[in-house]
């Protein structure tokens, strides 16, 4: 009986893993059932066996790939009472970046979640609300700490959201930016470099945006 059970756990991670590569290469509506067992090595009945339907196994897809990043690059951590907001600014954008850029278990995770950015599904709501909100509060949390008490929930959200924008884009838009500056490559490797730049060109943004006036 254990090792049946193990053997259904295994079957379902494989098919977890080849649908989020399916998916994120032909998009939910084309990926096929087929395609997916197929590269899987399955019956075509395992994902009616494991998940009920297509949908219901997209849905596991989201849940579980967004489980596995915050195993590898966790976000919900405490950075410690003695660094400073600069400091745990630099970190979390670190770890925002090692989650877009991320190669490991669920490398398509990100290229999944680009096609969800331009045609979202009903299954993205409880991966919103269970992990990209809480990061979204500690993110605020650091920026008002930048900023200063006096900086409203409202203006630091607005800074935070342009953070969250630069990480996005420099993953979106990296095949433009090479051919506009072949000079210029992201990916894993360029993590550490490009979470310097974010963390400089936010702190000083911040900083300026609440002296200028800029957020009223």
């Amino acid at each position: 009986m254990e090792r049946a059970d193990q053997d259904n756990q295994t079957t379902r991670e494989r098919l977890l893993m080849t649908a989020g590569e399916v998916f994120s290469e032909l998009g939910f509506h084309h990926a096929t059932i087929r395609e997916i067992c197929g590269r899987a090595g399955s019956n075509v009945a395992a994902v009616n066996y494991h998940f009920g339907d297509k949908e219901r196994l997209y849905a596991a897809v989201l849940e579980y790939a967004d489980q596995c990043t915050n195993e590898e690059h966790p976000i919900d951590v405490d950075f410690g009472a003695g660094l400073a907001p600069e400091q745990r600014l630099h970190e979390l954008v670190r770890r925002l970046l090692g989650r877009i850029f991320g190669a490991g278990r669920t490398g398509w995770y990100a290229r999944l979640m680009a096609r969800e950015l331009v045609d979202p599904s009903e299954a993205l709501a409880p991966v919103v609300e269970r992990s990209y909100r809480p990061q979204l509060q500690q993110l605020v949390a650091i920026v008002q700490d930048l900023m200063g008490d006096e900086t409203s929930e409202e203006e630091a959200r607005v800074c935070a959201f342009s953070v969250v924008g630069q990480c996005v884009f420099f993953h979106l838009a990296r095949t433009i930016v090479g051919r506009l500056d072949p000079q210029l490559r992201f990916g894993p490797e360029d993590i550490d470099r490009l979470a310097d730049h974010i963390a400089r060109f936010s702190i000083a943004a911040t900083k300026n945006v609440k002296r200028e006036g800029y957020v009223s």
